[in-house]
């Protein structure tokens, strides 16, 4: 048996070596330098992974990976047989016979032994059996074990197999899910099918970041979504979270190539405003007092009134004693007067003396950081647009904030990230064109470079999500009326809406859904609404009715972008700003970008959340966001 092993270790590394050759002759040449990470010395994952070959054209390359442990096995090595066992225990022990043996070994095997009697059936025959095996029984020779572990480091869907073989100089045991390893090593080939062709031979562990198994939230496989809320720091561990992430990250990217492939300027919009871009948003205010400190104000002024209310009544007495005093007729009188006079001048000194500490206080108080009551930015539109009136197209990207109770379908946040383009020498056509050659050019730019992200949305999540952004990646877009709509809503007789439509009326994410997934089949842009039901700053038509506004709405998405062609007429704007309540004041800026040098301009915003929900399938938006923040959720 021992002599036959070194010759299976060696037809293993021939036919290792001739897997090799094999590689080298058809794929890569066999001297390949291993590219790691250009800031640490490990290997990322996704470039072993990821490779055309599955990794097959580095087997055999030492390196270093990094991971954390998403799956972890101990596997023992088999025994030797229990006849070299037999030949190679001690001259005492050479008449213990295989049966005996076994019975001391097996509990299955004695409980055998004991029904057939090693060849006889009475009791006797099996105590006399039992007395001649030794005690303790024989110890087998302690073998190794081997640990095999998948391990991810978040580049890609994949893991990777890592094999840790123990022993005593190498003291590796299983380790419990999201431990994190470095590890140093070789690629070595899998034999046989599976889905692992290629894995990693740990030689040396270079660093174990331990967990509390106990009180780690991911111990358990597959949370759900719902749960994984509650820990939004160790989500991303998951492997949906991850690859929802991962596209994410490139649908960012893809919005900065379109925009800067396209002749636009990227600035950051104010997050502190005094202007509500929109004209009808509930708002978060910013303010650096407290509640206290407005009390101490009230209180003040409260004091500042007794006082001149003591001094004003110190004065009637003052008068009433002197005029007792030059008739001389009631000395009781002048006396009570006095005594009376006395009392107040005690309480006006009293409050005098509170009203000074008050003020001395209120001197020192905290004051607001600013003089305006100010507010978290709903929309950048307002503030982008000056800056498209100077540089001609430009665009932002970055988070908006509304106060908003609601989380209708699982597609309202409090905080949410937009996409907002403004483009000078524009109208309402250019500004719907654009935004169609935008969402194309994301869903293209998805399809070719998430193509393994994509591959697990479609057996996790949603397993036609590749063939819808392929869709609306090349098929055309309709244009319809807001009028020709309801029109058409109107008309519909098996479908019962929430809100009924009809004209005037705000159309509703269910109408609009209605349109592109059962009529038209196809993504679909709505434009030219009644002026009550979008922003004030949108440019209105001849009809005096409708104003230049759009939505844009894709199927199994609902509306992504939004946008109009600006007002430039500032005798219109400043119309509809009295229509709709707002303080002239307060947007005189904005005015003056009317009143000086003011061209024809549009623009539209696209939700990047709702855009992340529409590629991954996934159902809710707050899995689709890292950290999202909802009515009475935040929990970091």
């Amino acid at each position: 048996m021992a002599s036959q092993e070194p010759q299976q270790s060696k037809s293993k590394i021939s036919d290792h070596q001739q897997s090799k050759s094999k590689i080298s002759d058809h794929q890569e040449p066999p001297a390949i330098i291993t590219p790691h990470f250009k800031y640490s010395n490990r290997v990322l994952l996704k470039t072993i992974l990821q490779r055309n070959d599955g990794g097959l054209g580095l087997v055999g390359h030492k390196m270093v990976i990094g991971g954390w442990i998403k799956s972890s096995k101990e596997i023992k090595k088999q025994p030797l047989k229990l006849d070299s066992v037999a030949d190679n225990s001690s001259p005492g022990n050479k008449d213990v016979t295989c049966i005996e043996l076994l019975q001391t070994r097996v509990p299955l095997f004695r409980s055998i032994v004991k029904i057939f009697g090693g060849g006889s059936g009475n009791y006797t025959a099996r105590t006399k059996l039992d007395s001649v095996v030794p005690k303790p029984p024989l110890p087998l020779p302690s073998l190794p074990s081997i640990v095999n572990l998948l391990v991810s480091d978040g580049s890609c869907v994949a893991s990777l197999q890592v094999r840790i073989e123990f022993s005593e100089d190498f003291p590796f045991r299983t380790m419990p899910i999201g431990t994190s390893i470095v590890a140093e090593g070789v690629l070595n080939r899998l034999q046989g099918e599976g889905k692992q062709i290629i894995e990693f031979k740990a030689e040396n562990l270079v660093y174990i970041g331990l967990v509390e198994e106990d009180k780690y939230p991911l111990s358990k496989k597959r949370l759900p979504l719902e749960s994984l809320r509650d820990c939004t720091h160790f989500r991303p561990r998951t492997t949906t979270v991850a690859s929802v992430m991962r596209i994410r990250s490139c649908l960012s990217f893809a919005t900065h190539a379109f925009f800067q492939n396209h002749e636009f300027f990227s600035l950051e919009m104010p997050i502190i405003t005094t202007t509500d871009g929109v004209g009808f948003s509930e708002r978060f205010r910013v303010t650096t007092l407290s509640g206290k400190e407005d009390t101490k104000v009230m209180d003040d002024d409260t004091e500042g009134v007794k006082l001149e209310g003591f001094k004003l009544a110190m004065k009637e007495k003052n008068n009433l004693i002197q005029q007792l005093k030059r008739t001389e007729s009631n000395r009781e009188a002048l006396f009570a007067a006095e005594q009376d006079l006395l009392k107040t001048n005690q309480l006006a000194a009293q409050s005098e003396a509170k009203h000074k500490d008050q003020s001395q206080a209120s001197k020192s108080k905290k004051v607001d950081f600013f003089s305006n009551q100010t507010y978290l930015t709903v929309s950048g539109m307002l503030h982008l647009e000056s800056y498209g009136c100077a540089l001609g197209n430009v665009y932002s990207f970055g988070p908006r904030f509304r106060a908003d109770n609601k989380n209708v379908s699982g597609k309202h946040l409090g905080e949410v990230w937009m996409v907002e383009a403004q483009m000078a020498f524009s109208q309402l056509e250019d500004a719907m064109t654009c935004a169609e050659d935008y969402l194309r050019f994301l869903c293209k730019w998805v399809l070719n470079n998430c193509e393994e992200d994509l591959k697990f949305v479609i057996k996790r999540i949603d397993k036609n999500r590749i063939n819808l952004l392929q869709a609306m990646a090349y098929c055309s877009y309709e244009r319809i009326t807001y009028t020709k709509a309801v029109e058409l809503l109107q008309k519909v007789s098996d479908k019962t809406f929430e809100t009924q439509p009809g004209w005037g009326i705000p159309l509703t994410t269910q109408h609009l859904s209605y349109l592109a997934d059962e009529i038209y089949k196809t993504p679909l842009i709505v434009y030219n609404y009644p002026k009550d039901v979008k922003p004030f700053y949108a440019r209105s038509n001849d009809d005096g009715k409708t104003v230049a506004a759009f939505d844009m709405v894709v199927p199994r998405g609902g509306i992504l972008i939004t946008g109009c062609q600006n007002e430039e007429r500032i005798e219109i704007l400043e119309e509809r700003m009295r229509e709709v309540g707002l303080g002239k004041e307060e947007y005189e800026w904005y005015l003056d970008l009317r009143r000086h040098g003011t061209v024809k301009h549009s623009g539209f915003s696209m939700g990047f959340d709702l855009m992340v929900m529409f590629a991954t399938g996934i159902p809710d938006v707050r899995d689709a966001i890292p950290f999202p923040r909802t009515q009475g959720m935040l929990n970091n």
